[in-house]
Order: structure tokens, then C-alpha cells, then sequence
């Protein structure tokens, strides 16, 4: 097959022929002509463009045909301007609208900061009243209770606990939101961390029938943490792998010291996540079963924290898991130094 012996305008001309039609330079009959004698040639294994063709057959001049593609050339380059104006015009709209959506956005979420840190210290007023009287009844000195009552105060009191520990997520949850998160960074050792945690949740997973157990060398460097937080921040993994751990069922505490840093890993023989979801476990108020008859509670607040405090230390928190097998989940703090603030 041959190609053209010299590039011409015309192949960025789209339905010449036509166009010389409209222009009166060309009738409706040889322009038939001329493309049947283009398909001849093509099935001779000859490429030649129309206007070439029109010219070697007489029908128009070379100064008709360059004049003609010249046109159609600034046509095209007048209607792809309009176009890029238009497509311009349109992106800057656009943009426009969604920093408007932002802003809208960001305004939502501090009047839902605001809303849920003003709802958490209005409910800390009732419940410190509740809390107090149910300590009185307990300790007898609003007189003496039967057994059933003193059964039903203790299941009174179990709910109170869970309830502070609600208001007081909601209240980690809004500072966090708001970037006002005050580590109180120190040494930290994070095997004791870990012992009181598991020492903490024993009596529940042993009511689920799952062992806890922690792994650790002889000696670990201390970390740079605040302690408060990090100790809450392993509380709350244990507490979810006791949740979506069914009993038989082992969750091993890893603390693995390494060059710069010291890793902490929780591993579960639980019901693990498909890999496509795990990233919205992180999701604040987010349930992967959000339907109506979720088997497990919670607001969904845990691990968003969880993550907000180990980024607020420097540092990320990894996850893998296999439906039916298990879940994993790392972090690593960085070792202290005498020079860390306390």
C-alpha cells in the first residue's frame, strides 16, 4: 500500500467534498464521480486524498481546493476555540460550585462537633447525679437492699459506666475533629500498656471463651506516647476483637521493638474483613453492617479514634484480615528519647 509522497492540509479536513458541494464549486455528480474513482484506486492498494483527485480530474483549480481546506482549517480552529472557551468557562463553574460545597461542607461538620461536644457535656451533668445516688444506694447509706435490688442496681450501674464511656468518646471524637488533640507525650512502656489492658478485658473474653495473651521480648525500649491515650487507644482494639472474636478464639498483643520504633500488633481469630472494606472500618459513625438487625452493637466511633490518636502521634495504623481467619492490626511509636517533652 502506498502513502501519500507529500502531506497535504487536507487530511485535517473532514467531508470536503461536501463543503465544495455547499460552495458551489463542485456539483453533487462529480463529487460521485471523484469518490468512486477514490475507492478504484483504493482497491488497487492506491491512498490518494479526494482534493488531490479533484484537481488531476479537472473539477477544480489547486487555488479552489487550497482556498477551500484554508477555510475549513480556520473554521475548525475558530469552532475548537469556542469549544475550549466554553469547556473553560464550564471547569471554572464547576470549580466554583464545589468550593462552595466544601465550605458548605466544612460548615456541617463544625456545627456537628459543636452539637455533639455540647450534647456530651449536657448529658455529664445528669449522669454524674445518676452515678452518685447509685454509689449511695450501693453502699447502703440510703438504706438497706434486698438482693434483687442490689441485682438491679448493679445492672443500673453497668449501663451508667457504658453511657460515660459514650460522652466521653463523643468528647475524644470532637476534639479530634477539631485538630485539638493535647498529647501529654512521655515514656511509655508498652508491654505494661498492654498486660493491664488484657488484665482489664479477661473476665469478658472469658465469658466468650477466648484466651488473651500478650508476646514480647525480655527487654523492650520505652516509646514516646501519651499514656492515656495509647492505653485507651488498646483498650479499644482489645474490646473490638473481643466483639468479632466468637469463642473458642486466641488475641495476641505483639510488641515488637525494631530500629527507630516499637511496634504494638493485635491479631484476632475473629470473622475478619473482606479486603474491599476494611479501609471503611476508619469511618466515624460507620457500621459494616448497618442494617437494622446488625448483630453487633456500637456507634462506630472506636476505631475512628483509634486512628486520630495514632496519627496525632506520627504514626499510622495498619490492617489485614481474612473473612473467617482473622484480623491484624499494627502500629509502631517511635522509642524515647531524653529529649521528649513530657
Amino acid at each position: 500500500m502506498e502513502s501519500p509522497k507529500h502531506l497535504s492540509p487536507e487530511i485535517l479536513v473532514a467531508r470536503l467534498g461536501d463543503y465544495l458541494v455547499e460552495k458551489g464549486l463542485l456539483s453533487t455528480t462529480q463529487l460521485n464521480q471523484a469518490l468512486a474513482y477514490q475507492a478504484t484506486l483504493r482497491q488497487q492498494g492506491q491512498q490518494q486524498l479526494l482534493g488531490q483527485i479533484l484537481v488531476e480530474l479537472k473539477m477544480i483549480s489547486r487555488d479552489e481546493l487550497d482556498t477551500a481546506v484554508t477555510e475549513q482549517i480556520l473554521d475548525l480552529r475558530t469552532a475548537l476555540l469556542g469549544a475550549n472557551q466554553q469547556l473553560e468557562r464550564r471547569v471554572k463553574e464547576r470549580t466554583a460550585e464545589l468550593e462552595r460545597a466544601l465550605e458548605k461542607l466544612a460548615e456541617l461538620n463544625t456545627l456537628k462537633a459543636n452539637f455533639i461536644a455540647n450534647i456530651s457535656h449536657e448529658l455529664r451533668t445528669p449522669l454524674t447525679h445518676i452515678k452518685g445516688y447509685e454509689e449511695l444506694m450501693l453502699s447502703g447509706d440510703l438504706g438497706p437492699l434486698t438482693d434483687k435490688q442490689a441485682a438491679a442496681l448493679q445492672v443500673m450501674i453497668r449501663s451508667t459506666n457504658r453511657l460515660e464511656h459514650l460522652i466521653e468518646d463523643l468528647l475524644l471524637f470532637t476534639m479530634g475533629e477539631k485538630g485539638e488533640f493535647n498529647l501529654a507525650l512521655g515514656a511509655a512502656n508498652l508491654v505494661d500498656i498492654c498486660q493491664s489492658a488484657i488484665h482489664r478485658a479477661e473476665s469478658v473474653a472469658a465469658e466468650r471463651n477466648i484466651t488473651l495473651k500478650v508476646q514480647a521480648p525480655l527487654h523492650v525500649p520505652l516509646v514516646s506516647a501519651d499514656m492515656e491515650k495509647i492505653t485507651w487507644v488498646v483498650n479499644q482494639l482489645i474490646d473490638n476483637a473481643i466483639k468479632f472474636t466468637t469463642g473458642p478464639g486466641t488475641i495476641t498483643l505483639s510488641v515488637i521493638p525494631e530500629d527507630r520504633t516499637v511496634g504494638l500488633a493485635i491479631e484476632d481469630t475473629g470473622i475478619g474483613i473482606p479486603e474491599e472494606r476494611i479501609s471503611e472500618i476508619f469511618e466515624p459513625f460507620h457500621q459494616l453492617d448497618g442494617s437494622s438487625t446488625r448483630k453487633y452493637g456500637g456507634t462506630g466511633l472506636g476505631l475512628s479514634l483509634v486512628q486520630k490518636i495514632i496519627v496525632a502521634h506520627g504514626a499510622e495504623i495498619s490492617v489485614t484480615s481474612q473473612p473467617g481467619i482473622g484480623t491484624r492490626m499494627v502500629f509502631h511509636l517511635r522509642k524515647y528519647d531524653l529529649g521528649d517533652g513530657v
